[in-house]
């Protein structure tokens, strides 16, 4: 695919490449460190016998901090990489590749190196992690590496799990995330039954399909995340859908689990599940919301009975974790900013696996890193809110101007008002330059821009302006592995950016969001195909829409301990009326 650019050199951008390649890649550099360990004995025995012990040690020294750097995959090139991506980074922050404790140190960094390069390539580094935060992430990696699989305690509870009931006093307890719909809601799904997690003390296992598995590295050290699935005791778990007989409801209209609210006047509420308590219990929290009692206090309690949860959900639930009286103190304390939950949920979880990794950085330095300023502009048409792609690229640039030019402007632009000229070189008021990256199922968006930059110069001397597609494979395919990855590559690259346009109701563009730490702006959705009088609205978050809270559910329990703090930090979302969302 040509890229043309404006003031500048034309290059070609390249699709991501395959896993092939990217294999191929990884199989080469260790074989160089094969060939460097060899050649190292051989040199200490030559420096042993020719010069002596001590001249031998000196070349010991320097040879394994050689074998050091290259085992953490910082060799040559990515050194190369970290000078680059740093120098475009916030400044004083790119070297801080645990994210302020965030990162648990000790991981082998070979094996993940996405989770020790990342801090060189975002370009923003709003929030830093609560002391509550850390505490509570180092007491969880602690449990989960006495509770998870191959463990005797794993052992223990998968017996449990087959005795058909729960058992009371049981160590360990867990949440088994289950996948649903596309690749950016199972991120904040992820993250969601995550922080759940966090505030039960249950261990969160991921029961990944063949689509995802090679998507993501291991999180947690000294441990997996990874349900073994060739002896796990529910059957069908990837087909069980929103509302089987074993739905939380479902159990609850079947008297198997009996929630007594006690008496509301009083707020005394008491729970208790009918002997024997389920072995398991399947919470559905999806854009169906089959489960919304879940949300409700005095269910709490009777959940809390279970020891094993299987979450069905596409959601990014968080924010109705909030009104739950019992969660609400120990949320204040692990996110102060209310805003930054997702922000570290999602940079401590997800961690690109080496193969899109791999594809991340290569695409990044050959086209995005010579850029002064990187703009990242995704777009999804939903199949409820289409419309033609002449009215969708004049909704992109009205939007543009709207926000003070988010898109350089171009010298034929008559209503263009003048580019806002920012600290970091970018804008068209100067001689930087920009690096625009489309992320889209489709290539006729980039064409456009394309074509923009290329007939014309950007407005005042603006500089080079590089318009860039990765791919575009014309429809989403979720149960492809290849084409997850390239997708998750695309999540990473939109990350490094330090401006976003995302579409409204896109999961796709909350996470890309939510990771670089910015507050996109977001193209509003053309419902019943009408295009939207106002093209787009600034987020007053980076957090996502929980597009489907729960609704019509009464809660006996204790009422909300501080009902009107939450109400000043939950709004609806600007993409959707009958979401939330929470900001600060």
């Amino acid at each position: 695919m040509d890229v043309e650019t404006s003031g500048g050199v034309a290059g070609a951008a390249p699709k991501l490449e395959d896993d092939a390649a990217a294999l191929a890649r990884d199989k080469e550099s260790r074989h160089r460190r094969v060939l460097f360990v060899a050649g190292l004995m051989v040199l200490l025995l030559l420096a042993f016998f020719v010069l002596g012990r001590e001249s031998a040690s000196t070349v010991w020294e320097i040879a394994s901090a050689k074998l050091t750097s290259m085992n953490n995959g910082q060799g040559t090139d990515d050194a190369s990489y970290a000078h680059n991506a740093g120098s475009n980074a916030t400044k004083g922050r790119a070297a801080d590749e645990l994210f302020g404790g965030l990162l648990a140190p000790g991981m082998d960094r070979w094996s993940c190196r996405s989770r020790y390069q990342s801090s060189w390539y975002y370009k923003h580094f709003p929030y830093t992690p609560s002391p509550h935060l850390l505490r509570k992430l180092r007491t969880y990696e602690a449990r989960h590496r006495r509770c998870g699989p191959g463990t005797p305690l794993y052992a223990k509870s998968v017996e449990q799990l087959k005795s058909g009931r729960s058992v009371e006093g049981m160590e360990c307890s867990y949440i088994v995330w289950l996948p649903f719909e596309g690749l950016g809601n199972r991120m904040l799904s992820m993250v969601s039954g995550f922080l759940y997690a966090l505030l039960t003390d249950r261990v969160l296992l991921v029961a990944m399909p063949p689509d995802s598995a090679d998507l993501f590295c291991e999180p947690f050290p000294g441990t997996t995340w990874l349900l073994p699935l060739e002896d796990f005791p529910v059957a069908n778990l990837f087909g069980l859908g929103p509302s089987p007989d074993i739905s939380y409801t479902s159990l609850l209209n079947n008297k198997k689990i009996v929630v007594d609210g006690g008496d509301p006047a009083n707020n005394a509420t008491a729970a208790v599940a009918a002997p024997p308590v389920p072995s398991y219990v399947y919470v559905s929290l999806g854009w169906q919301m089959t489960d919304g009692p879940f949300f409700c206090g005095e269910h709490q309690l009777a959940l809390g009975q279970v020891n094993w949860l299987l979450l069905y959900s596409d959601l990014y639930f968080v924010p109705s974790l909030y009104p739950i009286a019992e969660f609400q103190d120990e949320l204040r304390r692990l996110f102060p900013s209310k805003e930054s939950a997702s922000h570290l949920l999602l940079r401590y979880l997800i961690h690109p696996a080496n193969t899109v990794w791999g594809l991340v950085t290569r695409y990044y330095h050959s086209y995005l890193a010579p850029a002064t300023k990187r703009i990242g502009v995704q777009i999804r048409m939903f199949g409820h809110s289409s419309i033609p792609v002449d009215d969708m690229y004049n909704q992109i640039l009205a939007c543009s101007r709207q926000e003070h030019n988010i898109l350089p402007e171009t010298d034929d632009d008559e209503a263009a008002t003048t580019v806002t000229v920012t600290s970091d070189g970018g804008g068209s008021g100067n001689n930087g330059s920009t690096a625009i990256l489309i992320a889209s199922l489709y290539g006729d968006y980039y064409e456009r821009l394309r074509s923009r930059y290329y007939e014309h110069a950007a407005k005042d001397g603006g500089g080079w302006v590089g318009v860039f597609q990765p791919t575009h494979d014309e429809r989403q395919a979720t149960e492809n592995l290849a084409h997850n990855q390239k997708a998750l590559a695309e999540i990473y690259l939109l990350s490094f950016s330090e401006e976003l346009m995302t579409s409204g109701l896109s999961t796709f563009g909350y996470v890309s969001s939510s990771l670089a730490g910015v507050r996109p702006t977001i193209l509003l959705t053309a419902f019943d195909h009408k295009v939207p009088e106002t093209p787009c609205r600034r987020a007053v978050s980076m957090e996502p829409c929980n597009l489907t809270p729960p609704r019509g559910v009464e809660c006996r329990g204790k009422a909300a301990v501080d009902g009107e703090d939450l109400a000043a930090h939950v709004e609806v979302c600007e993409d959707f009326h009958d979401g939330v969302k929470l900001f600060d």
